[in-house]
């Protein structure tokens, strides 16, 4: 996974983002979210997905239970966690996982990354007391850690026009963008996906002569 599209609340923009070429796709089932997703909406982005790309569910501090509620409807491929969920808990579903980290100038991303060494990765993203991803501001990229940034999901403010930066400061393997690419709360924009993808692309040496 390389560059990830967050925050889907429809099908179309789920097809036009792995169209464009993002590896993957983030439904929201946190309530409080602007982007939260119910199951039925979830299971058409899922099949508008189905085999174009990775599908990734993202809670905050869920129960168990529903957590397997969601999967007993919805094939997630990747659970992504942005609450206090030890490792414990993101073990126990049989999936991969994503451990989000909110970011502080104290944070200890070698830790961090040793405590949940089961985890697919870390993604790193803006903190912001009662909310989790979405909120369109970046952190100090030079909190970030190049020891652990091989399995480190860069989030927290990116757009078309500081992806490029970003990429070249921190080194991730992967980014992820929900409000950067938006027309409106929850609906991407087309354009700002297609710039985003290929700014991110260069950045990742891909499209470079």
């Amino acid at each position: 996974m390389r560059i990830k599209i967050c925050g889907i609340t429809r099908p179309v923009d789920a097809e036009q983002a792995l169209g464009l070429g993002a590896d993957a796709v983030g439904c929201v089932f946190h309530p409080a979210s602007v982007r939260a997703v119910n199951i039925r909406v979830a299971r058409d982005i899922s099949s508008a997905a189905a085999g174009s790309g990775i599908l990734v569910g993202l809670f905050v501090d869920p129960t168990a239970e529903q957590v397997q509620a969601v999967l007993e409807s919805v094939p997630l491929d990747v659970l992504q966690f942005h609450g206090t969920e030890t490792p414990e808990f993101c073990d126990q579903f049989a999936r991969p996982y994503i451990k989000a980290v909110a970011m502080t100038a104290d944070v200890d991303l070698t830790a961090m990354s040793e405590r949940y060494a089961s985890a697919q990765a870390l993604l790193l993203d803006s903190a912001h007391e009662g909310q989790f991803g979405g909120t369109g501001t970046r952190f100090d990229w030079s909190w970030a850690d190049r020891a652990v940034s091989k399995r480190t999901i860069l989030a927290g403010g990116l757009n078309p026009d500081n992806v490029t930066a970003a990429i070249e400061q921190v080194g991730p393997a992967a980014v992820d963008v929900s409000s950067g690419v938006e027309k409106e709360k929850g609906l991407k924009d087309l354009a700002k996906m297609r710039a985003f993808i290929e700014a991110a692309k260069w950045a990742m040496g891909e499209n470079r002569v």
